[in-house]
């Protein structure tokens, strides 16, 4: 069996939430979003390590709030950096040298059921590298410089919503963020740098239930979302899904 390490990035300044607020700490239906984002990967076989990189100047909060929780479900600790790629990176370094693959999970995409994991984990020990996706479904607009105008329409033709988990070879994993420094403000997820250094990430089919908390609104929706997660899988979609093309 594939030996996966998850890493939780959860080290953000949370600015578009409340501005006081860090969402990841917020309580959903009872428990911390960042919590109910890592449960689903706690009692799993193939998951040896968990990761939460935090805020060094959350670290006090941390202790207080989740010291327990910590060592309950056996989750490693570290501190972030300054952005996202830099806490991925610190969390990296400290993944278990014996796992095979590693999955990076937003610590506030609190939504995500077990079959899309299942899914995904699948994907990535056969191609390399996998995430979750969905087709574009809505009309883009492209804005003037000021966001006033629209001033053009974008084919929303195989265009994909990246989602997590996404899971990689450790080995592709660590050589893309060795080599990160030229990528570092246009890399937003970590399959961009994946694909800069000849990756491939399969696709594999997430959900709009799939949600980021970013907002006071979609802390709510997540809400009612935790009610209607699936407890079976579906029948595979037609269409870039199945296409063997987009394979590692």
């Amino acid at each position: 069996m594939a030996r996966f390490a998850l890493i939780l990035p959860a080290a953000g300044r949370s600015t578009r939430f409340d501005g006081k607020t860090k969402k990841v700490f917020t309580e959903l239906e009872g428990r911390a979003v960042w919590l109910r984002s890592a449960e689903p990967f706690v009692n799993r076989d193939d998951v040896h390590q968990i990761i939460v990189a935090i805020n060094p100047d959350d670290r006090e909060l941390f202790e207080r709030r989740f010291r327990h929780n910590v060592a309950f479900l056996n989750i490693q600790v570290v501190e972030g950096g300054e952005e996202r790629a830099d806490t991925v990176a610190k969390a990296l370094a400290a993944v278990d040298p014996t796992c095979d693959y590693v999955a990076i999970h937003d610590a506030a995409r609190p939504c995500v059921a077990t079959e899309w994991i299942d899914a995904v984990f699948a994907a990535a020990v056969e191609h390399g590298a996998a995430l979750l996706a969905i087709p574009v479904a809505d009309t883009l607009k492209r804005a003037d410089a000021a966001g006033s105008f629209a001033v053009e329409t974008v084919a929303r033709s195989g265009l994909y919503q990246a989602q997590t988990p996404q899971v990689f070879r450790r080995d592709l994993l660590v050589e893309a963020y060795a080599n990160r420094s030229s990528l570092a403000e246009s890399a937003t997820d970590d399959a961009r740098l994946v694909e800069a250094f000849g990756g491939r990430c399969r696709l594999v089919p997430g959900s709009p239930l799939n949600i980021k908390i970013t907002t006071q609104l979609d802390l709510k929706l997540a809400a009612a979302i935790l009610n209607l997660l699936p407890s079976s899988k579906p029948e595979p979609p037609a269409g870039p899904f199945a296409d063997e093309r987009a394979g590692w």
